[in-house]
């Protein structure tokens, strides 16, 4: 196979927004494409950037561009041409008819690995009622079987309906069902939210670009065996585990699936349910490959798919996000001091810490940061129970905290953490004061 970047070249004196693809580096771009296809064990024959000055109708790339990659096809065999792209159903009809093979735009590849990775029943409900809903608009095809028609009913008979409408019926009705049975995996998945509120547990979400060193981060934070490999969307499910943090307390982490420039509305609509994690969560961990030449570029497009979520990451939800660089083993040992210095000079509301999840270089400080902001809404308390109070003390194990309990001539003398919705209930049942009084 061989992989196209149909780059848009930018026009001189115009103006790019800051999450426009054409502010990356069109090497990189092609690179990530190709990643993308050895991700499914595709064999990459060859990689080619074809710069665009605008997008064509019919066939997305200019006339003599698909004369000069029909001549590439034919030499190397191709049965696959991946192209960088979103094609509509009409460009990429042209595009098969003109180079005579298979040709699959960017999206139709990513649902392909998403098709592959998912192994919960959730993720594989969401990646096929992703996919029904990319092939429904591309039942324009050159097959004639899409024409014929079956005979109506009734005495008449009638013309019937052609197979493209009986397809795309059949489609529609497998997507209701699909729909049907997400929403009681996603009424599952509310249940299970709800009990851990009813815990003293609370989340912290990991979020970052594809390949930044996620499952790596929460393998070496949770003591998890998550996978983990060099490669694009090598995890897809969502993962929980406990993290405990540096003075006992716990919390539970939750591994999400990696986003992606350009990644297809499709799948962000179809992983909502899964993406609630990180909207829910008390603090995000923004997991950043610091060591990629694309850094930038990657950190406006997980903002990009956070805003769709959501989570503004300048405003408000910002207050919950912590930057992550990771990969930093791969600097020098001065490059390595020069990002530590640049991350201390951050602002306090937005801080980031330079990490190596792959030898665990910076992590105690990143925990203490997340104890630090999980901590921050929560009040600490003192009081003193009587030690046959069993149904109080097990009431504190479950709703608070319990940061400190020593046994007194009787008595439990407790420092506890809880929420503000609980603050009262705690102060007015066990006389609590405020911790250090």
């Amino acid at each position: 196979m061989i992989v196209i970047g149909p780059y848009l070249r930018m026009r001189r004196g115009s103006e790019a927004q800051t999450d426009d693809p054409a502010l990356r580096d069109f090497e990189a771009r092609l690179e990530e494409a190709a990643g993308l296809a050895r991700a499914i064990d595709l064999e990459v024959a060859d990689a080619l950037i074809a710069p665009i000055a605008q997008i064509r109708p019919a066939t997305y790339l200019g006339k003599g561009k698909v004369e000069e990659i029909i001549g590439l096809v034919t030499g190397h065999d191709i049965e696959l041409v991946v192209m960088d792209c979103a094609l509509s159903p009409i460009q990429q009809r042209n595009l098969e008819k003109a180079w005579n093979t298979k040709v699959l735009d960017r999206t139709g590849l990513i649902l392909e690995i998403f098709g592959r990775r998912a192994k919960t029943k959730e993720g594989a409900l969401q990646v096929e009622l992703a996919h029904l809903n990319y092939q429904r608009s591309r039942l324009v095809r050159s097959w004639t079987h899409l024409e014929r028609q079956r005979g109506g009913f009734g005495f008449m008979g009638g013309p019937g309906e052609t197979q493209i409408e009986a397809d795309r019926r059949q489609i529609g009705e497998r997507i209701t069902r699909l729909e049907t049975e997400l929403k009681k995996v996603q009424a599952t998945r509310r249940l299970h939210r709800e009990g851990r509120k009813r815990v003293p547990y609370r989340v912290v979400a990991l979020v970052g670009y594809t390949n930044a060193g996620k499952s790596t981060l929460f393998n070496r934070l949770t003591r998890a065996e998550v996978q983990a490999a060099d490669m694009l969307f090598a995890t897809l499910d969502p993962t929980l585990r406990a993290l405990h943090l540096p003075h006992g307390g716990k919390a539970m982490l939750s591994d999400t699936v990696g986003f992606i420039s350009n990644l297809p509305t499709q799948l962000v609509a179809a992983f909502r349910a899964t993406l609630e994690e990180v909207l829910e969560a008390d603090v995000i961990l923004h997991v950043r490959d610091i060591s990629h030449e694309d850094a930038e570029a990657q950190e406006r497009d997980v903002e990009t798919v956070l805003r769709q979520l959501g989570i503004d990451p300048q405003g408000n939800g910002g207050k919950r996000i912590i930057e992550v660089w990771n990969k930093i083993d791969r600097f020098s040992v001065q490059e390595r001091e020069n990002l530590r210095n640049i991350a201390a000079r951050r602002p306090h509301d937005h801080p980031c810490f330079p990490v190596s999840a792959a030898t665990g270089e910076g992590i105690d400080e990143l925990l203490a940061a997340i104890e630090d902001r999980l901590a921050a809404a929560r009040t600490t308390l003192d009081l003193s129970i009587d030690a046959a109070d069993g149904a109080g003390i097990s009431w504190l194990h479950r709703n608070a905290e319990v940061l400190n309990k020593q046994l007194h001539d009787g008595r439990f003398d407790m420092t506890v953490r809880v929420d503000e919705t609980k603050r009262d209930i705690v102060v007015s049942r066990f006389d609590a004061v405020p911790h250090g009084m």
